[in-house]
């Protein structure tokens, strides 16, 4: 579903279909394997991945989703599946992609954190399960993600420490769990 938009973005920005297959097979084979898989398997371990890493880095907010019982899955797929097409402004959308190419898939992890914790009090004035999907919705907009050289800033200030060993720990450990369940 998403990668028709990603693929269209990378043609508009290199405006060569040869150099747009290759970075669409970078990110495919490489940096994001298994989003695009008839199971969605990376995409799905990695909506997981973000839980654990909201439990360790914003816990009031994963207190809220577990209280409520929203899925991870519900509020940020589109987020993943997409890189953030759609969802966020355009520049900022071509300044994660850069820093995606260069650093890996870690990135998607430190944006979806700093949106995150940047509204954190937002996201818990939620009250009920549809509130919690619109604040998720709404914390896409707005200057944090518009002012685009200070929003790069955040996200590798704000979510902290974040090692590639430490996702690769989690997505094995929500893998063997999403693969338990079926």
């Amino acid at each position: 579903q998403g990668m028709n938009f990603i693929a269209g973005y990378l043609i508009l920005i290199t405006k060569n279909e040869e150099e747009s297959f290759w970075l669409l097979d970078a990110l495919i084979g490489r940096i994001l394997p298994d989003y695009y898989s008839p199971a969605m398997l990376g995409l799905k371990t990695d909506q997981e991945v973000l839980g654990e890493l909201v439990k360790m880095k914003v816990p009031a907010v994963a207190e809220l989703m577990e209280r409520h019982g929203v899925m991870w899955t519900l509020v940020v797929s589109r987020w993943f599946i997409c890189l953030f097409i759609d969802i966020l402004p355009v520049e900022t959308v071509l300044r994660i992609w850069d820093c995606l190419f260069y650093e890996g898939s870690k990135i998607i992890f430190r944006v979806a954190l700093t949106l995150i914790k940047q509204n954190q009090a937002f996201i818990l004035e939620a009250t009920n399960f549809p509130d919690i999907c619109d604040k998720f919705k709404q914390i896409t907009k707005g200057t944090l993600v518009t002012e685009c050289h200070s929003f790069m800033q955040k996200i590798f200030t704000d979510p902290g420490s974040l090692s590639m060993a430490t996702i690769n720990k989690l997505r094995e450990t929500c893998r063997e769990k999403l693969l338990s369940q079926g």
